[in-house]
C-alpha cells in the first residue's frame, strides 16, 4: 500500500486529507511542521510527502531541501495558498515533484498523488534492477579528456543516470550535448525505446501543438512515443512564450512517464528574469542544470580528443591511429577559438586523417582558418557581454525590481536593456 506523509500545521487539514486520500488505497501519516516531518521520513521512507509551504518553525521549502539532502529520490508535493504560488514554483527549483494550489479539487489531488506514486515506483524498480548504470570506462570513452571541467561533467552524468529527473543541458552547439543526452537516455530507457528528439526551432507551432500538446492538452503523439524512454527538446529557448505556457500543463500530467532532457545555448535564468521565458517551465526543466563546457574552455583536452577521433578514422595508406600532429600544428590548433567546438574539431581532424599521405601532420596541412587569429570576438563585444551578465545579477539580487536595480548601478531603467 503506497504511503503518504502529510506535513501541515493545521489539524483540520490532516482530517480532510485523510478522509479524501485513504479511500483511494493510500496509507496516511502526519506531522505538524517541517522538523517533525523530516524526523518521520527518516524513521520510515514514505512514497510521497505532501507538505504545506507555510509552516513554523520549519516551512515547506526548508523541509524540501532537507529531504532532498537526506534522500535525493524523495517525492515531495508542495501545497500552497494562492498568494504564495510564486514560492511554490520556486520549490520546483529545489526538486519538488509538483505543487497543489489551495483550495484544490479532489481529482486534482488524487491525480497528482497517482503520478507521484508512479514516479516513485519507477525509481525503486530501476534501483533494484540496474545496479551500476554507467561504467566509468564507457563515460571516459564518450566524454574524452582529463581537464577539471570534463571530470566534473562526467561525475554529474554518472549521478544523473538511472533517474527520470528532468535535465537541462546548457552549452554551445557542438560541445557534446547530444552525446550526454544519449548516455542519459540509455540509462533509463526500457527495452526497444528510442529517444524522441524534437528541435523546437524547426517545429511549427501547429506541428508542435499536435505532437506535444495533443488535442486536449494532455499530451500528443510525441509524448506517447517517449513513454518509457526519453523526450529530448532541443533549442528550448526558441519555443514561443505562449507555447511554453501550454507545455507546462503537459509536463505536469506526463513528465513522470519519460525522461525529459532539454538543451539550450542561452541563459534561461536570465531570460526568466527578463520575462521572456516562462518561470514555471524554467523551474520544471532546470532543477538539475548541467553546463557542458566549450572546447575553448578545456583546450588542455585537445590532444586526447584528437587521439579519440583518429581511432575512428580511415586512411587509405596506413592505420589512422598512427597519425600524429606536430607541436607546431597543435599550438595553432590550441590558439584557435573553435566556435563549432568538438564537432568542428571532429570534422577538421577527420578530413586531415582521410586525405593525408604522411603520418606526421604539420601546420602546412591545417585549414587556413586555423592559421590566423581572426576568430576572436571584438573587445567591445566581450565587454558588452560582461556588462549584460552583471546587470542580470543585480536584477536578480533586487528580485526583478528594475527601479532598485537602476539605482544600485547608477543608471537609468532604459539602460538596463
Amino acid at each position: 500500500m503506497p504511503s503518504v506523509l502529510i506535513v501541515d500545521d493545521l489539524l483540520s487539514i490532516h482530517e480532510m486529507l485523510e478522509a479524501v486520500i485513504q479511500p483511494t488505497g493510500y496509507a496516511t501519516s502526519f506531522a505538524t511542521d517541517g522538523g517533525a516531518g523530516l524526523a518521520r521520513y527518516k524513521e520510515e521512507k514514505f512514497d510521497i510527502v505532501l507538505a504545506d509551504i507555510d509552516m513554523k518553525p520549519v516551512d515547506g521549502i526548508t523541509l524540501l531541501k532537507q529531504l532532498k539532502e537526506y534522500d535525493a529520490n524523495a517525492v515531495v508535493i508542495i501545497m500552497t495558498a494562492y498568494a504564495s504560488t510564486e514560492s511554490a514554483i520556486q520549490a520546483l527549483k529545489f526538486g519538488a515533484f509538483d505543487y497543489l494550489q489551495k483550495p484544490f479539487r479532489v481529482d486534482e489531488l488524487i491525480g497528482t498523488l497517482k503520478r507521484g506514486i508512479e514516479y516513485r515506483e519507477y525509481q525503486v524498480n530501476r534501483a533494484q534492477s540496474s545496479g551500476a548504470v554507467i561504467e566509468s570506462a564507457d563515460l571516459e570513452s564518450r566524454l574524452v579528456g582529463r581537464s577539471a571541467k570534463i571530470v566534473k561533467l562526467r561525475g554529474q552524468v554518472q549521478r544523473l543516470a538511472g533517474a527520470r529527473t528532468p535535465v537541462l543541458l546548457q552549452g554551445q552547439p557542438g560541445t557534446g550535448r547530444d552525446t550526454i543526452a544519449e548516455i542519459l537516455h540509455e540509462s533509463v530507457a526500457e527495452d526497444g525505446k528510442e529517444m524522441v528528439r524534437i528541435d523546437c526551432s524547426l517545429s511549427s507551432e501547429e506541428k508542435f501543438a499536435k505532437g506535444l500538446l495533443g488535442e486536449s492538452g494532455e499530451g500528443g503523439d510525441w509524448v506517447n512515443e517517449a513513454a518509457g524512454g526519453t523526450l529530448l527538446l532541443e533549442k528550448l529557448e526558441t519555443l514561443p512564450l505562449e507555447m511554453q505556457k501550454e507545455l507546462v500543463s503537459v509536463l505536469r500530467n506526463n513528465a513522470h512517464r519519460f525522461r525529459l532532457i532539454c538543451t539550450t545555448s542561452e541563459d534561461l535564468e536570465l531570460r526568466t528574469d527578463e520575462g521572456t521565458f516562462h518561470d514555471e517551465l524554467f523551474y520544471r526543466v532546470a532543477s538539475l542544470p548541467v553546463t557542458v563546457p566549450s572546447l575553448q574552455h578545456r583546450i588542455e583536452d585537445l590532444s586526447e580528443i584528437i587521439k579519440s577521433i583518429l581511432a575512428t578514422c580511415a586512411n587509405p595508406h596506413f592505420d589512422a591511429k598512427l597519425i600524429e600532429f606536430s607541436p607546431a600544428a597543435l599550438r595553432l590548433m590550441s590558439e584557435y577559438r573553435w566556435p563549432g567546438n568538438v564537432l568542428e574539431l571532429n570534422q577538421v581532424v577527420t578530413q586531415i586523417a582521410v586525405a593525408t599521405e604522411t603520418r606526421m601532420v604539420g601546420e602546412e596541412h591545417l585549414p587556413e582558418k586555423l592559421k590566423g587569429s581572426g576568430s576572436w570576438p571584438s573587445l567591445a563585444d566581450h565587454l558588452a557581454e560582461q556588462k549584460r551578465g552583471y546587470i542580470a545579477k543585480v536584477l536578480r539580487a533586487c528580485q526583478g525590481d528594475r527601479a532598485a536595480a537602476a539605482r544600485t548601478l547608477g543608471i537609468t531603467e532604459a539602460e538596463l536593456d
